[in-house]
């Protein structure tokens, strides 16, 4: 069965989500390393990554991934700004490896324009990055609902990333609710597999890292990105049920980022829904 996890809250300091894990209950999780809505950069204290490292070892929560700022735009033309989103993915990468997170997940952003230089242009972002922060940690392009031009969103798209970028640390993230909201794919199951072979054929399977389970509040083809609890939105458990049978995905950590039940974000309710999403699965 999949490692279920979720993002979870770092607040008052790092080792404070893996203390969120363990009253989770789970064993991989996804976090902020500063603000996800500000350019500027708080890099943790070495007090902060000591308390961090030793908690980790004590109670091993693997793996770890790093949520980008949403600010980041890689596919802008403009330069200033295009600029801006590589010194500050770069940073967010750094945090990521200070704490040997296996991957930042991240939002390739918008533009107009031929969409072969808009793609040329975020992939070189990418490599400029990776150059910026030597090592291990991935960078892992994160697939987009769609709407406001947004890059990204098909599986042709994210596979020219990774080709460009030609790097053995660059991987993908599968987000099902954006999946949904942007019309590829469906929860009917010979759906799921079209869509899966077209993942294959486009990027290949094996560059997927991880998947982010979040159901969708909108309808299918909306465009619209609005997460919902499992089973609670328009994918539904038994979409949920169908995409745990794929042994392409059901290896992968799940990540829940789901508003929770009591709307304060992943909880254990939703974690023991999307588990029980894996009991048919043989």
């Amino acid at each position: 069965m999949a490692k279920v996890g979720a993002h979870v809250s770092v607040a008052g300091g790092l080792v404070n989500g893996l203390i969120r894990a363990e009253e989770l209950g789970i064993e991989t999780i996804q976090i902020f390393g500063s603000s996800p809505r500000q350019w500027r950069i708080h890099y943790p204290s070495q007090s902060s990554l000591d308390d961090y490292h030793q908690h980790q070892q004590q109670r091993l929560v693997s793996p770890v991934f790093l949520h980008a700022p949403y600010l980041i735009n890689l596919a802008t033309d403009n330069s200033d700004l295009w600029q801006k989103s590589v010194e500050t993915l770069a940073g967010h990468l750094l945090i990521a490896d200070q704490i040997k997170a296996f991957g930042l997940v991240f939002h390739v952003g918008s533009a107009s324009g031929s969409k072969a230089v808009v793609l040329q242009r975020a992939a070189r972002g990418m490599i400029e990055v990776l150059k910026r922060v030597p090592g291990q940690t991935q960078l892992i392009v994160e697939n987009s609902a769609g709407g406001g031009q947004k890059i990204g969103v098909s599986p042709a798209e994210l596979g020219f990333l990774i080709r460009a970028t030609d790097s053995d640390r660059v991987g993908a993230c599968l987000d099902t609710a954006h999946a949904f909201e942007s019309g590829l794919l469906h929860p009917h199951p010979k759906r799921i597999d079209r869509y899966l072979a077209d993942w294959d054929d486009k990027m290949g399977l094996q560059h997927l890292r991880l998947l982010h389970a979040n159901d969708s509040v909108t309808d299918f083809n909306s465009g619209s990105d609005r997460h919902a609890n499992i089973g609670q939105g328009q994918i539904g458990l038994e979409g949920f049920r169908a995409l745990a049978c794929q042994d392409s995905l059901n290896k992968l950590p799940w990540i829940l980022e789901v508003p929770g039940f009591d709307g304060q974000g992943p909880d254990r309710k939703n974690v023991e829904l999307l588990r029980t999403c894996f009991d048919k699965n043989p």
